[in-house]
């Protein structure tokens, strides 16, 4: 599992001066250290991300009309998947509406007026990596002017209205579903099941947090990375941390340097996937991409 925290960090396209907390540190004069909480819960381990920092561009697609409907998606299994399961996860039905949260943040309310009482803060910036947020608009109301957000990094998860009056407005039809139970990693593209993958998650002390979440992170590591070659930090926080974590909190899809732990329960709360899959969801998986977690 993994907690992205404080560092150095340019994530897809913004480079930003930030320093991570990963379970346990190692010192080098000059790299840029990235810590993320790794491996099976209870265990310490580093990573040093002292790669060259690349200058990246952000490509934000035109708006495009917003659908929700929600519908029982059907497609074809990929490669490495773990073995057929007789239901399919609810999922998103159409384009989905991504926004982008201004430098001040938003106020999102109870009920879609302003009069409502608040219901807390759409975060402007990532956790950790100080990455702008693109959030994902589960609904909008009648007129259209105000939509249902989920509330980044807070636990019990917690649900807002905000006017969408001004704000960027982009669309993703590419949804990323976690089943905790059947520990599989769904990721559907148009309602059409592109990749179905075998995952590690969080151990029965530490457990994976349901939730709807959003990618906010996209951190590449390097070779030997106990984290594997990438990461996905999502909006999500781990609420029951193991005794005596020392990293950060912050919930991730990335990989491992222990293949034999995917496919069970045993992470500190985040997902662990293979590097064939990070390879495969890497293009697909961008800042506002959907995840559902479901147990």
């Amino acid at each position: 599992m993994s907690w992205l925290a404080t560092a150095l960090a340019g994530v897809l396209g913004i480079v930003t001066p930030a320093i991570a907390h990963l379970a346990a540190e190692r010192t080098g004069p000059t790299a840029a250290r990235v810590e993320i909480a790794s491996a099976a819960a209870g265990l310490r381990g580093a990573v040093l991300h002292d790669r060259p920092r690349p200058t990246l561009t952000v490509v934000r697609p035109s708006p495009q009309t917003h659908r929700r409907r929600p519908a029982n998606a059907k497609g074809t299994v990929g490669v490495g998947a773990p073995k057929p399961v007789t239901r399919a996860p609810a999922i998103p039905h159409g384009p989905q509406l991504l926004v982008d949260v201004p430098g001040a943040g938003i106020v999102a309310h109870r009920s879609p007026w302003l009069s409502s009482p608040r219901a807390g803060v759409v975060a402007a910036n990532s956790k950790y990596y100080r990455v702008p947020i693109t959030i994902w608009v589960e609904d909008t109301n009648a007129n259209g002017k105000w939509g249902k957000v989920q509330l980044p990094y807070v636990w019990p998860r917690t649900e807002g209205w905000i006017p969408l009056r001004g704000l960027r407005r982009e669309t993703t039809r590419v949804v990323v579903s976690v089943d905790l139970s059947e520990h599989t990693v769904r990721v559907y593209q148009g309602g059409a099941l592109r990749y179905r993958v075998a995952a590690a998650t969080g151990s029965s002390w530490s457990p994976t947090p349901p939730g709807d979440y959003v990618v906010t992170d996209r951190v590449p590591f390097g070779a030997g990375s106990a984290l594997g070659s990438f990461a996905f930090g999502i909006s999500g926080i781990q609420p029951r941390l193991p005794s005596g974590w020392s990293g950060g909190n912050q919930l991730a899809i990335h990989g491992t340097d222990d293949p034999s732990s995917i496919g069970r329960s045993v992470s500190a709360g985040c997902v662990r996937v293979s590097e064939w899959s990070l390879a495969h969801f890497e293009p697909l998986l961008r800042l506002g991409t959907p995840v559902l977690i479901r147990p």
